[in-house]
């Protein structure tokens, strides 16, 4: 079983637009409406990959509950923390050429007792837990240490931990040592304080994220590919995609890919860079299944192009 914990979870309604013109009455050619937030995702490509996936999220307000009942119909199992707040609800504009335009309400602001309870529930099933995926931006209440104490708990239990998030609670958790880090270029670039420029720039950085404490870095690097730094080795994967439709929860489905495949190894890197090339092809935050994958499009190897520019470099 694959444990993912949202704190900040959302209700997501995406409109496929045939241009974005400001000041204009827009028509969407397509509009969906899924349950989101990073760790979300991973729950759904997991279900989708026929895996046994439970998700702790705070839930309140309506949107709450369209969350969980979406998400119950995936065949997700749902572990609520019910908080006072509603769940925010974020809005996508996406455009044919693959261009999104997002936009991502706070959400509520979780309390003391509800910020306890959260870390309650999660610790009461991650001795199920062949990973905990702890995935996304922390709400208004939660100190930027709050991944680190979930991490430090998890690994008394013998969980291991997979991270998706940046900024201060990064840094935080990394203190913690979580077995698998996952973030993008502009993540990586922050989390260093310096830009990246070239793949080496952005294996140097990982490398300086496990001196800090992360014990493998799967670092996504947009249409170039992604990154695996770990003690067994680097390891440099990229797939040929035909048309990118949207990029939501395109990392998310990566990280599920990984996980799915052991969460270690080349071969966990392939299918992760599998996931991630099927999902931008999809509408919306759809989750590939496996029918949805082209392994025969994905490259994996050792010998990494570290000279190679970044077509969208982080600074």
């Amino acid at each position: 079983m694959i444990l993912t914990v949202t704190p900040n979870p959302s209700l997501d309604r995406t409109y496929e637009v045939p241009a974005l013109d400001r000041g204009e009455v827009l028509r969407a050619t397509a509009e969906r409406v899924d349950p989101g937030g990073k760790g979300v995702n991973v729950s759904r490509a997991v279900a989708a990959a026929g895996r046994r996936t439970v998700a702790v999220l705070p839930l309140g307000g309506a949107p709450g509950a369209l969350v969980a009942e979406l998400l119950a119909g995936q065949g997700i199992e749902v572990a609520p923390v019910p908080v006072a707040g509603a769940t925010r609800s974020n809005i996508a504009l996406a455009e044919p050429d693959g261009t999104l335009t997002k936009i991502n309400a706070p959400g509520p602001e979780l309390t003391s007792v509800e910020s306890r309870s959260l870390l309650s529930v999660v610790r009461s099933h991650a001795g199920a837990a062949a990973w905990i995926a702890c995935c996304g931006s922390l709400p208004r209440g939660l100190a930027p240490e709050w991944y680190a104490e979930l991490v430090a708990r998890a690994h008394l239990d013998g969980a291991r931990i997979a991270l998706d998030t940046s900024g201060p609670s990064l840094l935080a958790a990394l203190r913690e040592r979580p077995d698998v880090v996952k973030p993008n270029a502009e993540e990586l670039s922050q989390a260093v304080g310096r830009p990246l420029a070239t793949v080496g720039d952005a294996v140097k950085a990982a490398e300086e994220l496990r001196t800090y404490g992360a014990g493998a870095v799967l670092a996504s690097l947009g249409t170039d590919g992604q990154l695996l730094v770990a003690e067994a080795g680097t390891y440099f994967g990229s797939a040929a995609v035909t048309a990118v439709r949207s990029n939501v929860g395109a990392g998310d489905a990566s990280l599920a890919g990984f996980l799915t495949a052991g969460g270690e190894g080349p071969e966990a890197l392939a299918s992760a860079v599998a996931h991630g090339a099927a999902a931008v092809q999809l509408p919306g935050s759809v989750m590939p299944s496996p029918a949805d994958l082209d392994p025969s499009a994905v490259t994996v190897t050792a010998d990494v192009p570290m000279d190679r520019p970044l077509t969208e470099p982080a600074s």
